[in-house]
């Protein structure tokens, strides 16, 4: 299945097929504010799609200045394509994307699947580097 998987950037916002997506992998905090979703698509630095024909089933989703911060804010593949490297690729294609910036940074769930899935990519986890994040979470209406 992999060599028909395409990423590419991701064109006009279609709300049905992103709900669908996150719904898919169980982010209400997107699917319950749909119009949150969409501003923050229109916002963001780079989106892009990984597509099994016309299908969307995975994206990427990034943030910052593109020059000094590049914040990888979603990362997401249907669980029925995980595990096949689409989730690979689309962060590969970040990196190369803004190989000369300063930093790129996420925030994810501190487990060992994902711990190995970013390092495996050479990125170092924020404690590791004498560093540690903070994040306020304001809470959502």
């Amino acid at each position: 299945m992999m060599q028909k998987i395409q990423i590419q950037p991701y064109g006009v916002y279609q709300e049905a097929e992103m709900i669908s997506l996150y719904r898919s992998v169980g982010w209400t905090n997107y699917t319950d504010r749909p119009e949150m979703l969409e501003a923050a698509y229109r916002n963001s630095l780079c989106i892009l799609g990984a597509y099994d024909g016309d299908k969307l089933v995975g994206v990427i989703r990034a943030v910052g200045d593109g020059v000094s911060i590049v914040f990888v804010q979603d990362l997401l593949v249907l669980p029925a394509y995980q595990r096949q490297g689409i989730g690979t690729r689309l962060l590969q294609a970040i990196l190369e994307r803004y190989s000369d910036v300063y930093q790129i940074e996420l925030l994810t769930d501190n487990t060992a699947k994902t711990n190995a899935f970013y390092e495996s990519l050479g990125m170092t986890r924020a404690d590791r580097l004498g560093c540690c994040a903070y994040t306020k979470m304001n809470p959502l209406s």
